[in-house]
């Protein structure tokens, strides 16, 4: 796995060039003075790391002390809007958190997420890769108007878990457990974009709670 990194505006920001087994990926990752965590995130199916609740969320988590990475698949950065299989999915994710945080203190807890098929991504592999808990953001319980297709059993059980959801998202909210919190938003949708602050607000809330930033 060959990485190679460029500067970007700010002398605490990298854009990260990840040869995963799945293609070329990157990973920009901003790290801020004395970080409390690493938190990894994922983009959408059909979206980027552009979404204004990633932005959102690592604007704020970085302001709280966490170093933030947001993680482009190999199939967007080619260009290609539909997804990858979700075993190459969950391949690439993993090369990927491995590469940022090698750029990191290893003693970070970390947390992975991400947005929607980002979100599942994360929840599949939190386990095998060492995390410490899971932000889901827009979680899709099952596909529109197929509430007979679900996808809860991918929230993992045993780590901390918050997924943030509107309450007008066709895809569904995930009902809590004892290790998943469900935030759900008023007036939101699937793209979480009507108070993406508020968004971030519940999300870095949550980190803050299980001492992953402050």
């Amino acid at each position: 796995m060959a990485v190679g990194a460029r500067a970007g505006a700010h002398s605490s920001a990298l854009t990260l060039r990840v040869d995963t087994s799945r293609g070329p990926a990157e990973a920009d990752l901003v790290v801020p003075r004395a970080p409390r965590s690493l938190l990894v995130l994922g983009h959408g199916a059909g979206g980027g790391v552009d979404a204004v609740d990633l932005v959102a969320v690592r604007d704020a988590a970085y302001a709280a002390h966490v170093a933030v990475a947001r993680t482009t698949q190999p199939y967007r950065l080619a260009g290609r809007r539909a997804p990858a299989p979700a075993g190459h999915l969950d391949e690439a994710y993993a090369e990927l958190v491995a590469a940022v945080w090698a750029e990191v203190p290893r003693r970070l807890p970390l947390v992975v997420g991400g947005r929607s098929s980002g979100a599942r991504v994360a929840c599949r592999t939190a386990v095998a890769l060492g995390a410490v808990g899971v932000l889901a953001l827009a979680f899709p319980l099952h596909p529109p108007g197929k509430p007979e297709k679900s996808r809860l059993a991918e929230l993992p059980t045993e780590l901390p878990t918050l997924v943030v959801n509107g309450d007008r998202d066709p895809f569904g909210v995930p009902p809590a457990s004892d290790a998943v919190h469900v935030e759900v938003r008023p007036g939101e949708r699937h793209g979480l974009g009507t108070d993406p602050a508020g968004v971030a607000e519940v999300a870095v809330g949550w980190l803050v709670e299980h001492g992953w930033a402050r």
